[in-house]
């Protein structure tokens, strides 16, 4: 297998195997599943491409679909049904469903596809003012939020899988050069914050599979959340045992390098696209910081008393 030759490709492989598969291939061994989720790393072409051919190639075999995403919030959910009923247009969901500012290029056609032939779209991520609340504050912030906000999340909001915490720690560890990260107070409550968003999407889809029977439920979502069936997956496994979930996860692969060894990959997903990795985003570390800083000053402002 080659490298991916632009960052449109994506070469899918089977984990365990690392057989070669195209997209109508894998949607044949995915027509069983309940619940398809793919992970994706946000705004790259290969991810956004694999996923509108793969949900297109779902449908043809299975007609009954439905698509659940991280990328809406549970609170635009009137927004985003207003839409699809012909009642708005794409700039008006936008607006109003707060849509992230790569919609239009990222997720514009799996919406498109599933608008122009009535097939449901369901917003599965928590509200992001409340995230940025508990991260803050702490989990006991949603006990002080009225009815009316907190009838769209999930009972049991910060459910937790051991795995998960320590991979969440790691990563956290590696974004900082190595440094100590142990769970203070402050770091456990953005763990928390975390574990609000898997929760809530866990719950998104199982209501997407129990409102609609013999549907089968695609999920998009950043590969953290899916990756090693922790977060968002092991709490929809723990909520449901019974459903059959494949994950399919992304892996970078430099189109100068050998191809990654899947000795080290198996457990990242039961299906791997090999995608070129994203460009660097800084190289001075001073405008690094500085960015840095300003989206911790924008997360700042939201109001939680």
């Amino acid at each position: 297998m080659h490298a991916p030759e632009t960052q449109y490709h994506a070469r899918v492989v089977v984990a365990d195997t690392g057989e070669a598969l195209d997209v109508s291939t894998l949607a044949d061994r995915l027509r069983g599943m309940d619940v398809v989720v793919v992970g994706e790393y946000h705004g790259h072409h290969g991810a956004h491409l694999l996923q509108s051919r793969l949900q297109a190639a779902l449908y043809r075999r299975n007609r009954q679909q439905v698509l659940t995403m991280e990328q809406f919030e549970v609170d635009h959910q009137p927004a985003l049904d207003r839409y699809l009923a012909g009642e708005i247009g794409e700039a008006e969901l936008i607006e109003d469903a707060e849509a992230w500012d790569n919609y239009r290029a990222s997720y514009r056609p799996l919406v498109e596809f599933a608008r122009t032939r009535d097939l449901p779209v369901l917003a599965a991520n928590a509200p992001s003012d409340l995230v940025r609340c508990v991260g803050r504050e702490g989990p006991g912030f949603l006990s002080q939020l009225p009815e009316q906000r907190r009838q769209n999340l999930p009972e049991a909001p910060f459910t937790d899988t051991p795995a998960y915490q320590d991979k969440f720690v790691e990563a956290i560890a590696g974004r900082h050069g190595g440094a100590d990260a142990t769970l203070t107070e402050r770091l456990r409550n953005t763990y928390q914050a975390q574990l609000l968003r898997d929760n809530t999407m866990a719950s998104r889809i199982l209501a997407a599979h129990d409102r609609y029977p013999g549907h089968q439920v695609l999920h998009l979502t950043g590969t953290f959340h899916s990756e090693d069936r922790l977060g968002t997956v092991a709490l929809l496994a723990q909520r449901a045992p019974e459903l059959e979930i494949a994950v399919i996860s992304p892996v970078f692969w430099p189109s100068d390098q050998p191809q990654p060894a899947l000795d080290d990959l198996r457990g990242k997903g039961d299906y791997l696209y090999f995608i070129q990795p994203l460009p660097e985003e800084f190289r001075d570390a001073k405008r690094a910081r500085a960015a840095m800083t300003e989206r911790f000053i924008r997360s700042s402002e939201v109001n939680c008393d």
